[in-house]
Formats: C-alpha cells, sequence, structure tokens
C-alpha cells in the first residue's frame, strides 16, 4: 500500500508563535484518517499545508505530482460572478460540460428539441448518464437545484454544501475536508458517511462529530502541544487508548481523565450498533480507572451556574398551527412542557425547527392556537446566528458587563475570569481582543453568555457547529447536570443521543411527531415494523417475558458456540493491538497489515456478538 502523501520535518508559525516543529506524518492509500485536537493546536493549518494552500516554514509536503486533492475548506471562497451551474462543471471535463449543457437546457420551460436530441445521442456516446445521474443525486442531496442561480446569492451553509457537492463529483486521490457535517441535516450525513466510505478512498479531515468520525475514519491522529500522537483505529479505540496514554503523564491524566471516562462509557453504550462492544473492554477501562483513585485529585470545579427558579406551569402550547406562503409549517400541535424535560428537535432543513422555537420563545405569534407561558419561565436561547460582539472590546470585559460574579448551583461564586477558563479561555485569551478570536471562540463566548443569565429553560440551535471536542465536553458536562427544560436543535447524532430522552420530529408536512426515546432509537424504529415497535412501546414490562419464546436444541448450540467464538476473537484483536504498540512507527506497510486484520476481526466480532444478543433476547 503506496503512501500518497507525507509531511517530513513539519514547522508552521503564527504572530512569533510555533503551532507545531519537526513534525512528520504519511498517509497511504486507503487510509481515512481523523485530525483531532483542541482550538488553536494548528489542525486547519495542517489541513491547508497538506492540501498545498501555502508553504510551511520548515520541512516539507511529498507527493506524486499527477496526485489530486480535494480540498474543502471551512469557510470555501467562490469566483467572482460565478453561478452554480458555472462552479460545479469543470471546462476541462468534456461529460461534465454535456451535463451542463443538458441539465441547463432541461431547466428551460420551452427547450431547443434539436439541441435535446443532439445532447441525448452525444450523452449516450460519452457514456454520460451513469455520471450525471451519480452528479444529480450530489446536488439533490445538498439541497442544489437552481443552477442559474448566482453563488453570491446564497447563504454560508449553501456555500458549504456547494463546495462539498464540487469536490464530491470531482472525487479526488486525497479528500482533504475541514468540518463536512456542518450546514447538513442528519439524513444528508448518513448519506455522505455512505459515499465516502464506500471504495477506497483516501481521506484526511477535521470534524467535531463524533458518530461521523467513528463511523468514517479507521486512523486517528492526534495534534496536541506540538506533537502528533497516531492511533489506528476508530474514535472509541482513540479515547480508550489516549485515556491510556494520558494515564503516565500526571497531570494531563487528572485534568482529562472524568470527561474521557464519561464520553468512552457513552461510546460503548449508545446507540444499539454499539451495546455489542465486548463486556471485557469495559472492564478493563474501569480497571484502569480504579488503578487512577489512589492518585491525589486537584478540585475542579463543574461548570453547574444556578438555574432560576421554576413554577408549576412552565410551557404550554395549544394547538399551535403555521404556514408561510400557502405552505403548512406546523399543523394543530400541542405539548405541555413538564420539569426536567430533555427534548431533541429533529427533522430535515427547511421543515420548520425555528419557526417552532420561534413561536415557544414568543418571537413569533403563531396563526392558530395559543402559546402559554408560566411566570417563573427563563428562557436562554442560544441561536446559529450569535451576539454581535463589539471586535474592539476585551473577552474578559464581555463577561464582566453581564456580572463580575457568577452564582453557581451549589451556592457558590466563580469569578467572571474562572468561568473563562472553565471554557477554555486560557487568561492570554481574557485579556486579548475579540477580533483575535476564532469563529468557534466567538461561538463559545456566546453560549457562555447564554448559560450566565440563570436559564430554566435552555434552546440551543445548532451549539456545536465550530467547536471542538474539548468544549462540547465541557458543553455536555454542564448539560448533564442541567435540571431545567432543555431544547436540542443539532445534526450532531452523538449529542442528540447522549443529551434527549424525548424528540420533536419536524415530518415536513406541518406534523410535529413526538417521540419517547433518543435519536439511535428513533432511527431502529424506523426499520421496525410499525405495529411491531408501537406494540413494544405499548406492551407492559411483565408481559414481555411471558412472549419470549424458547430457544430450539440448534439455536442453544448456536448461543453456546458463539459465546466461546466471542472470547477467541477478543483475544486476537487485543493481541494484534497489542504488537501494533512495538510496531516502528515509520513502518507503514506493518502498521496497516495488522490494522486492517484488527478490523476484519472486529468487524467478525460485532457479527457474532450481534447474533449472540439476538438469541439471548429471544432466550428470555
Amino acid at each position: 500500500m503506496s503512501t500518497l502523501i507525507a509531511a517530513e520535518n513539519l514547522g508552521h508559525a503564527y504572530h512569533n508563535e510555533w503551532l507545531f516543529k519537526n513534525l512528520t506524518l504519511g498517509i497511504q492509500t486507503g487510509q481515512r484518517v481523523a485530525l483531532v485536537g483542541i482550538n488553536g493546536a494548528g489542525k486547519s493549518t495542517l489541513l491547508k499545508l497538506l492540501a498545498e494552500r501555502f508553504s510551511p516554514l520548515e520541512g516539507k509536503i511529498v507527493k506524486n505530482k499527477s496526485v489530486k486533492i480535494g480540498f474543502l475548506d471551512q469557510e470555501p471562497s467562490f469566483p467572482d460572478g460565478y453561478s452554480i451551474s458555472d462552479f460545479i462543471f469543470s471546462l476541462e471535463n468534456k461529460q461534465q460540460q454535456l451535463i451542463k449543457e443538458y441539465e441547463e437546457l432541461i431547466e428551460d420551460p420551452n427547450p431547443d428539441e434539436k439541441k435535446l436530441n443532439r445532447l441525448y445521442e452525444e450523452l449516450s456516446e460519452h457514456n454520460a448518464w451513469e455520471y450525471e445521474h451519480e452528479i444529480k443525486t450530489i446536488l439533490s442531496r445538498m439541497g442544489i437545484t437552481h443552477l442559474q442561480q448566482k453563488i453570491s446569492t446564497l447563504s454560508g451553509g449553501q456555500k458549504k454544501r456547494l463546495a462539498l457537492a464540487k469536490l464530491l463529483i470531482e472525487d479526488p486521490e486525497i479528500y482533504v475536508l475541514d468540518e463536512p457535517t456542518n450546514h447538513l441535516d442528519i439524513d444528508t450525513i448518513e448519506w455522505l458517511e455512505k459515499l465516502l466510505t464506500t471504495g477506497n478512498k483516501t481521506i484526511l479531515l477535521v470534524t467535531h462529530d463524533r458518530y461521523f468520525l467513528d463511523n468514517v475514519c479507521n486512523t486517528i491522529v492526534e495534534l496536541d502541544r506540538g506533537k502528533i500522537f497516531n492511533y489506528n483505529g476508530n474514535y472509541a479505540y482513540f479515547l480508550e487508548k489516549k485515556s491510556e496514554r494520558e494515564a503516565a503523564d500526571e497531570s494531563t491524566f487528572q485534568k482529562n481523565k472524568n470527561l474521557l471516562k464519561k464520553e468512552l462509557e457513552w461510546m460503548r453504550r449508545m446507540p444499539a450498533a454499539r451495546t455489542t462492544k465486548s463486556q471485557s473492554r469495559i472492564d478493563a477501562f474501569y480497571d484502569l480507572e480504579n488503578k487512577t483513585k489512589q492518585r491525589s485529585d486537584n478540585q475542579i470545579v463543574t461548570l453547574n451556574v444556578k438555574m432560576s427558579r421554576q413554577g408549576g406551569k412552565i410551557l404550554e402550547l395549544d394547538h399551535i398551527s403555521q404556514s408561510f406562503d400557502e405552505k403548512q409549517i406546523i399543523n394543530d400541535f400541542s405539548y405541555t412542557f413538564k420539569r426536567a424535560d430533555r427534548i431533541g428537535l429533529a427533522g430535515k432543513n427547511g421543515t420548520g425547527k425555528s419557526t417552532l422555537l420561534n413561536i415557544m420563545t414568543g418571537n413569533l405569534i403563531p396563526e392558530g392556537g395559543i402559546v402559554a407561558k408560566g411566570d417563573t419561565t427563563v428562557y436562554g436561547y442560544y441561536k446559529q446566528g450569535g451576539l454581535a460582539f463589539n471586535e474592539k472590546e476585551r473577552v474578559i470585559d464581555i463577561v464582566k458587563s453581564d456580572a463580575e460574579y457568577i452564582k453557581m448551583a451549589d451556592g457558590s461564586t466563580i469569578s467572571a475570569s474562572q468561568l473563562l477558563t472553565l471554557f477554555l479561555f486560557p487568561p492570554k485569551k481574557q485579556h486579548g481582543m475579540v477580533e483575535k478570536l476564532s469563529g468557534g471562540e466567538k461561538k463559545r463566548l456566546h453560549l457562555m453568555k447564554v448559560l450566565m443569565q440563570n436559564p430554566n429553560f435552555l434552546i440551543l440551535d445548532e451549539p456545536t457547529n465550530d467547536l471542538d471536542i474539548d468544549t462540547l465536553n465541557v458543553l455536555e458536562e454542564f448539560l448533564e447536570n442541567f435540571p431545567g427544560v432543555l431544547i436540542l436543535v443539532s445534526h450532531d447524532r452523538y449529542l442528540l443521543d447522549k443529551m434527549s430522552e424525548q424528540l420533536f420530529i419536524m415530518e415536513g408536512n406541518g406534523e410535529v411527531a413526538i417521540y419517547n426515546g433518543n435519536y439511535s432509537e428513533y432511527r431502529i424504529s424506523l426499520e421496525t415494523p410499525k405495529e411491531k415497535t408501537s406494540k413494544s412501546k405499548e406492551m407492559p414490562a411483565d408481559k414481555t417475558n411471558t412472549v419470549a419464546k424458547k430457544l430450539s436444541f440448534k439455536e442453544q448450540k448456536e448461543l453456546e458456540d458463539s459465546e466461546t467464538r466471542i472470547a477467541e476473537l477478543e483475544t486476537e484483536v487485543a493481541e494484534l493491538t497489542s504488537a501494533l504498540l512495538v510496531v516502528n512507527s515509520t513502518d507503514y506497510m506493518k502498521i496497516q497489515e495488522v490494522s486492517k486484520k484488527i478490523e476484519d476481526l472486529n468487524a467478525d466480532l460485532e457479527q457474532v456478538t450481534e447474533r449472540w444478543l439476538e438469541l439471548s433476547e429471544k432466550q428470555g
């Protein structure tokens, strides 16, 4: 397996501060690599260097000149005056030019029949019909329909989807993707996962979406304080190995162990596909935890801001209806909010999620129905648009303008500086100007401002965009302890699964369905016949056991054999994983060979365990 691109002794700095020096990294054909690390570690810089957007101050990038790199920037730029069609279809590609001409012609309400017939023939001649179908599928998935529209009229999210569509159509040898899931709905993200894992694609990406990272990537590269750490496995494997590495580093381990433990525990528990992870691996992690209990713990303040008192009446939606331009967005929806409701708001882009939130918060009076808000209800509303900050103001002054000290749930107070530190703003950032913050850091500051209002009804609309995983851990730690009502709109399935216990599903026809469970459970229910799902939901717990079937002799034997096979596979995986640790880090061929064996064994393990679970459940 060949190395497609490599960084040799790479070094780069901004404002006289080195992000990294002497960094070496190789990416091989078929590797799907996720680059992880905190904001400011240099992830986006490293992506741009490998995509040859600019040259490093030290070292070099080595690749064959014929290798084509496709780069998706976080904020893509486009040529002035271009239409969508001009940008999507390459002048050098004859097939694409024919497809462009065809697509433009069929958009015309009165197309020229002669031209249309000529194009039919030419498209057949160049075997372009299948390619035309692929392009149309990609554009449709990205919500791109009007090819003559000028790019300058598109929103930021539409521009990001357009840039991603172009890259998928070009299908380069190396995909370099910076936050590819931003501005995509969940259905599109799941479609993109399948597309990127089909064939032998080579991918390097940065993403905060942990399910996407876990499902797509087979290698994790961590950029931590200017050094590279390689993990040959998916995100769950990375969490485990990172925690083991940090166990050897006393100070770092004490800082991060609790967040890593909780996250790893969750990755193994949800969604249903992950319930097949072996108990032995879970036990191994808890063994590691027990070994650290003798160490002296430094006290770390938990972000648990005081919540305003909440009365009996919170919010009632009574037969709410709303339409725009004769299209029904919400049709006769009623719901009475209860204490500690944790609701995920799901649905495709454009189905009315923001409309429902605006009705709840009083920003929009509905056409029909009544919204009754409780006297003690205090909203905290984090919107996608963010807040307009004074760019010339210091970060700490932005926080102090609300309060010098912030009251916590336990009655204690912390200073504005301490709160900023909890949200990963070090002292140097706190005393710097807002204009020097990245987009993700500004969103983090906005989130802090919302939480400081002491809300008891918290609405988070796409809070994960542009936030790194460390910041998301801080947010999740807070939300886990938040006792008020939480409504979460997110394309991040991990966050929806972890934080919501109920879903409002915007179905796109005005209907708002209510589902009791989280997003992964909802997706599984869609794959189950509706009659079965409804019966299982309604059936009392004691009655479900009475319908469990006994296993046949053959099934009983299969159950016993599968238990033995699971143990054998776990042993093989453990041995190969240990072998990886002693492989020379520059021996890419050997690493790839062992990693492939581990991947295949894990696939077998998952299949056998799934069958074992199925038989165990049947046995009751």
